[in-house]
This record gives structure tokens, sequence and C-alpha cells, in this order.
């Protein structure tokens, strides 16, 4: 199984056919993407389920239904072990962007921190799940899958917002912080903190 987010609701690829309550499912092979996009955004509904029988394939048949970004990002540490957070389009989110080419995702993680927040010393410590999510950039529907890493870094120096990628703050956040921070974020955030 799988969750792909259209802002907080969730699309859930999977082999179970369920009983509908408060979500509808479609059949993957013959799903309009567009649809259940704009289904999601305009109704009540909870979430839709999207059903394939194989569970090798669900994933990879759903990345064909629309372009897809790659990015790479960080739920970075510090020596006090707090959390570092962006604030962007008015929502608390953690710091990621798209790979550039000949980079490795481990690489674009770690230039991405870096260049939305300042922060430097950065070392990652272990790979964390892999998110998708759908957003719509030049009229267009695009899938973000988005490879984060948990890194750790010493650094002390001053935080420096990217602007010019509508970051307004980068702050680290103690786990109290950041529980009140994840109160005004993304779903697919929520999940990896």
């Amino acid at each position: 199984m799988y969750t792909i987010y259209v802002g907080d609701k969730p699309i859930i690829l999977t082999t179970e056919n369920k009983k509908e309550t408060d979500f509808k499912s479609f059949l993957l092979k013959s799903v309009n993407i567009g649809k259940v996009i704009k289904t999601l955004n305009r109704t009540d509904l909870k979430a839709v389920h999207l059903i394939h029988k194989n569970e090798e394939k669900l994933l990879k048949k759903f990345l064909k239904l629309l372009p897809n970004v790659v990015a790479g990002g960080g739920k970075v540490y510090n020596d006090k072990n707090e959390v570092l957070f962006i604030y962007r389009n008015d929502k608390w989110d953690l710091p990621k962007g798209k790979a550039e080419r000949k980079e490795t995702i481990e690489e674009t993680a770690i230039r991405e921190v870096e260049e939305e927040t300042g922060v430097e010393g950065l070392k990652i410590t272990k790979p964390l799940q892999t998110t998708y999510h759908i957003f719509k950039r030049n009229g267009k529907h695009k899938i973000k899958v988005t490879h984060w890493f948990e890194m750790k870094t010493t650094f002390s120096g001053t935080l420096s917002p990217q602007e010019n990628e509508g970051i307004t703050k980068v702050e680290w956040l103690n786990e109290k912080a950041s529980q009140e921070a994840l109160e005004n974020s993304y779903a697919n955030i929520r999940i990896l903190v």
C-alpha cells in the first residue's frame, strides 16, 4: 500500500477492494487522474482508493499517470536534538528540493537543505521513507517524489532562509515546538516527524 497526497487528502494505492464509506474506489488501470484530483479538491470525501491486483505494480503504474518531479530533503537534527524547519507559503515544512542532473539523491538532499536554510556540515545518518504528493505548476498536475534522509549537524551559525524560494523563516524547533508546527504543516511532513 502507498499513500499519495493531494493537499491533505490521500490517494491510497491498494490491492484490497473495501466497502466504500467516506472514500471512493477506482480501478488504477482505467482511472482518470484529473477527475480524481478534482473530486478530492471539491468534495468532502476523505480519500480515494486506486485498486490494482498486483501489489508490485501499484506504484509503478500510478507514477505513469502524471509527470514526476524527483526531490530530496532532510529531517535535520542539531546537537540539542532540535529539528530544522522552514516556513513557506504560510506553512511549516522540512527543507527539500528538486534533483539536478548527475546528482545522487543524497547529494540533492544535502544541497537543498544547505541552500534553503544556510546550515552546513550535514551528515546523513539514515534514509527515511519516500513521500508522494500531487501539486499543480503552470496549470499542470505533477507528482513530487521526495526521498527523505535523517541528517545531523553541529552547525551553530546563523540560519538563512532562501527568500527567492519563498522561505520566510528557518528555525530549530524542540519536540514541543515541532508538534505545534505540525498543526500547520502538510500531511506528508507529519508522517516524517
